[in-house]
């Protein structure tokens, strides 16, 4: 086997929190119909019964619509729901460990900030950096200072590994992050918040494209 193939081009990042009341499965179907290009379901409070509950609902989902579904930083669930790739924060998991946990056939991402972050990393353990936040971000309590376009370019200066933009990102400013050498942008509200998510995706997917064009 090999690892799958992956786009970062728009990137949802959805749990129960995220979705105003609405069933999570609800929001990505929509997403996914809008042009979502990889799914990672985060939910940090939900016990493992439920997470796996909702985690095969939303891989279900995913395979239907051949896009990659991702689990967050819990190492168990991904044998468990078949999920094609795990993504682990700084204060998570490390990588290597992550990695000799899920095996070599599935996608990691690993969440960076600066690039000495990367110092000591093996190659080949890692397959994309999440890297944010951009802009200042409400979707997750913990968040650092926002870096904007200077903290792409940094990490895009130190790696050829690919990247995922996070943090305050919608249609209107993707265009900064992909500017600056992201691959894709990595939203949470901007799609799992908004009054009808599958256009929001498809405004996103046309915002990321149209930020790629020769200038």
């Amino acid at each position: 086997m090999s690892r799958p193939v992956f786009d970062l081009s728009v990137y949802l990042v959805v749990g129960p929190a995220d979705c105003r009341g609405r069933p999570v499965p609800e929001v990505v179907a929509a997403a996914l119909r809008g042009g979502v290009t990889l799914v990672q379901l985060r939910d940090k409070e939900a016990s493992e019964a439920d997470y796996l509950a909702l985690g095969r609902a939303v891989r279900g989902l995913c395979a239907e619509a051949r896009v990659p579904f991702v689990v967050n930083d819990r190492v168990e669930a991904v044998a468990a729901l078949e999920a094609e790739g795990l993504h682990v924060g700084q204060e998570d998991l490390a990588a290597e460990a992550a990695r000799a946990a899920i095996g070599p056939d599935r996608l990691l991402g690993l969440s960076v900030h600066a690039p000495e972050q990367l110092a000591g990393l093996a190659e080949g353990a890692v397959d994309y950096l999440g890297v944010g936040p951009v802009f200042p971000t409400a979707s997750k309590a913990d968040a650092r200072p926002a870096s904007g376009a200077g903290g792409i370019a940094l990490i895009r200066g130190a790696t050829a590994l690919p990247i995922v933009a996070i943090g305050g990102l919608d249609a209107a400013r993707a265009a900064v992050p992909i500017v600056a050498g992201a691959g894709g942008v990595a939203v949470v509200s901007a799609i799992a918040g908004a009054p009808d998510p599958e256009a929001a995706a498809r405004a996103l997917v046309e915002a990321v494209a149209a930020a790629r064009l020769p200038r």
